[in-house]
């Protein structure tokens, strides 16, 4: 009985580890967005939805897979969704969310906040109806033979206590956490970087110092766009969806980026982390249903104990 509860608790553990990095990614892309521009997406949710749709798309009608094989194809598809969508996100921005955003705020009610939730949202809305509309409501994944396989790792107790991890999450995980390496050394080390913080800091004095504010936005939105369009097809290869998934992660996303900290990567990235594991965990104790009501309590718990999340700053007002 002992054995079998401790393998339990780790099983729940690598799964909610596994899933945590996928949920982390799209939390980071959210917090991108929100660190540098200070928008609320309401839409992000079904830019992820997109990515997988694109990942899906790439990999099986453009023929990536004849290409590529079963194996390998689906993740160079997803590589690919990412810059697809990084364009599309940068087009999105260019023809709408500029107008509501940067330096124009100043000439708008409430520094434009209630025009960009106006305009997010209709986004949002238009995307997962125009999706119904082009893509149907069948659901759909993206099939890779390692979904149906596992690496065992253990025994850890005699021959009692083995701890499985499938093949296909693991090397999502792997994929996510390499993405947000590769970001986060982006940001410290290069130019682009370097004139993506000082937007977030300071606009005015950024461009003060020549840097493009406006551009700079533009940027960060479409960055964020594409790593959530990479975090959408990574769970496309285990989850199936349909236009209206966006909805079932953008709650999810906000929670996290709130519990890692407002305007913090590194936190996004944890807050994803931490809801992989509560999701997972609460598996031992709760059914299935309750999982996000599990979510929430601890979302609320942290909240009250660390209103600032676990990275963020606090702020006193004057």
């Amino acid at each position: 009985m002992t054995a079998q509860l401790i393998e339990n608790i780790l099983q729940a553990l690598a799964a909610g580890l596994l899933a945590g990095a996928i949920y982390g990614l799209m939390c980071v892309g959210l917090g991108l967005i929100f660190g540098v521009m200070r928008v609320i997406n309401f839409a992000h949710g079904d830019f992820m939805m997109l990515g997988m749709y694109a990942a899906y798309f790439l990999f099986g009608a453009l023929g990536i897979q004849a290409l590529a094989g079963s194996l390998i194809g689906p993740y160079i598809a997803i590589l690919l969704a990412g810059p697809l969508l990084f364009l599309f996100g940068y087009g999105i921005h260019k023809a709408l969310i500029s107008k509501v955003t940067g330096t124009r705020t100043a000439q708008l009610d409430g520094e434009g906040h209630y025009a960009q939730l106006i305009l997010t949202l209709g986004i949002a809305l238009v995307l997962q109806n125009g999706g119904m509309i082009v893509f149907g409501s069948e659901l759909h994944s993206i099939r890779t033979p390692l979904s149906s396989s596992a690496w065992e790792l253990g025994p850890f107790w005699g021959d009692f206590v083995s701890i499985f991890v499938n093949k296909s999450r693991g090397i999502a995980a792997l994929f996510s956490i390499a993405t947000i390496a590769v970001l986060a050394l982006m940001i410290a080390r290069s130019r682009l970087g370097k004139s993506l913080r000082a937007a977030a800091d300071n606009p005015e004095a950024a461009t003060y110092m020549g840097i493009d504010v406006d551009k700079a936005h533009r940027i960060a939105f479409a960055l964020g766009v594409g790593i959530t369009a990479i975090a959408g097809g990574l769970l496309a290869t285990n989850y199936p969806f349909q236009p209206y998934i966006g909805l079932e992660y953008v709650i999810v996303m906000y929670a996290g980026v709130v519990l890692g900290g407002m305007g913090s990567i590194v936190g996004a990235f944890w807050g994803g982390m931490t809801i992989g594991l509560v999701q997972q965990l609460s598996t031992l104790i709760l059914p299935t249903q309750l999982q996000n009501a599990a979510i929430f309590v601890v979302f609320l718990l942290i909240v009250f104990l660390r209103p600032q999340g676990f990275f963020g700053r606090v702020v006193e007002r004057t």
